[in-house]
């Protein structure tokens, strides 16, 4: 392309700006075939375990006392915590169900623990303790590789929650921030002062917690260049380990709460992304390292040495320094994957809970990988991960001719059967991998499933 054919940024980001999956997964759930019979799953978990790298848990926790009209994530807004008791115990014996059917789970060495949700502290600490314990006391805990990480609410979140996990050997916690602006905040329903994310994370660290971790989301109502420059400058002030920098994403069809947004409040397309770019600019100059898509960690974080070694993973929680060949989600709606299967839970809480006391695993759908799909999973997260892949000979043609405009704008280059994201291509890191999702492509459902790339 000459410089006189050249696009701007604007109209790169306008032109680009299309309906992309974040490959979190391969093939992306929207594209899931069915789900795998759980006999099949009971193997596929086996069969994971005997590779001896080891494995991992996410435990959702779903209830929240409001709701965030941003948020995506599978929810019950509640106040009641009478509901805390009933539901550890229904995690529990669906861990129990797992241990009866994998015993190999008490023998493969378990390497992380992770608790989201909604809000995970919305347990007390006496019931984080006991949500916890019998399963790190039941299964072989690594002694040398164990990470325990915990989502919090800075507003709902108190010491003795962080001391009682902390006992138990968690050491990384993240805050859920967004933005400090007030009126950004009244307009997602999240109302967190500044002092109230210092006051945690100041607590956090004393109590002994070694990475301290924030999420940031840009294109949110109102937000400008100014206000988000803010609150770029006020978390270089904290210096978090890890920065999250997470795009919004607008899915009112998949949530109705997001529809009390108007169109005309919410940054977009080039507006939007100039958001990142000008966080990206502050925490890059305050000394971090951008990671991947959407990630910036300090340069003695692990993050950034996996990222440098060269052994950074990608799975349904964004980036890690860990990966392991088991990932079992715990918990309604909770997703779990193998290296040749995935599975989630029942995503409505009275249905999961009927399923565990009925002696069920509660499974609600999954995939099962073709060859195919392993193939392009492996080139896919490589490619997020490291923005360069090598391509089957097969490939190159149908590569080139896909992302023909993205090698006319210089954003993606090719070398042999080496595909290369330019540094420029950067923000379009979605849509070069899309020439890589061979479901997408051939999928002509005509339904929405993913948000925008930009």
């Amino acid at each position: 392309m000459t410089d006189s054919t050249r696009l701007t940024k604007k109209q790169l980001f306008s032109k680009y700006d299309v309906p992309a999956p974040r490959y979190t997964s391969y093939p992306t759930v929207p594209h899931w075939e069915g789900a795998p019979e759980k006999e099949f799953w009971i193997s596929a978990v086996k069969d994971g375990l005997a590779s001896g790298d080891g494995w991992s848990m996410y435990v959702h926790i779903p209830f929240c006392e409001t709701l965030c009209t941003f948020c995506g994530c599978n929810t019950t807004i509640t106040r009641n915590h009478d509901k805390e008791k009933p539901y550890l115990d229904i995690i529990l014996k669906e861990w129990a169900l797992y241990v009866e059917k994998v015993p190999e789970l008490q023998k493969a060495p378990l390497k992380h623990i992770h608790l989201g949700g909604g809000t995970p502290n919305f347990f007390s600490a006496r019931h984080l303790h006991d949500l916890v314990a019998p399963i790190m006391k039941a299964a072989n805990v690594s002694q040398t590789e164990f990470e325990g990480s915990i989502e919090v609410d800075p507003r709902r979140l108190h010491r003795d929650q962080l001391q009682a996990l902390y006992e138990l050997g968690f050491r990384r916690v993240s805050l859920g921030v967004q933005d400090y602006n007030d009126e950004v905040q009244r307009l997602i329903n999240r109302v967190q002062p500044y002092s109230m994310t210092e006051q945690t994370t100041n607590m956090a660290r004393e109590v002994g917690y070694t990475s301290v971790n924030f999420d940031l989301i840009y294109g949110l109502p109102m937000q400008t260049i100014d206000s988000f420059k803010t609150t770029a400058m006020q978390t270089l002030q904290l210096r978090p380990d890890r920065i999250a920098l997470y795009s919004y994403a607008k899915v009112p069809w998949i949530k109705p709460a997001q529809r009390l947004f108007k169109d005309e409040d919410l940054p977009e397309g080039a507006e939007k992304r100039s958001l990142y770019e000008l966080a990206r600019e502050i925490l890059l100059d305050g000394g971090y390292l951008e990671i991947g898509m959407d990630h910036f960690a300090l340069p003695e974080d692990g993050l950034a040495l996996a990222a440098k070694e060269k052994r950074l993973h990608r799975n349904f929680m964004g980036y890690s320094d860990q990966k392991t060949n088991v990932l079992l989600g715990l918990g309604v709606s909770s997703i779990s994957e193998t290296p040749t299967c995935f599975h989630q839970n029942e995503k409505v809480l009275p249905v999961y809970e009927r399923e565990i006391t009925s002696g069920n695993l509660p499974t609600f759908r999954g995939h099962v990988l073709t060859e195919e799909d392993m193939q392009q999973r492996q080139q896919i997260l490589k490619f997020m991960n490291e923005f360069c892949v090598d391509l089957r000979p097969e490939q190159v043609d149908d590569v080139r001719t896909f992302l023909k405009p993205m090698f006319d704008d210089e954003l993606v280059h090719l070398s042999g059967h080496s595909l290369t994201l330019t540094d420029k291509g950067r923000p379009f890191l979605r849509n070069a991998c899309m020439a890589l999702d061979l479901r997408l492509r051939r999928s002509q459902s005509g339904v929405r499933a993913h948000s925008q790339a930009i």
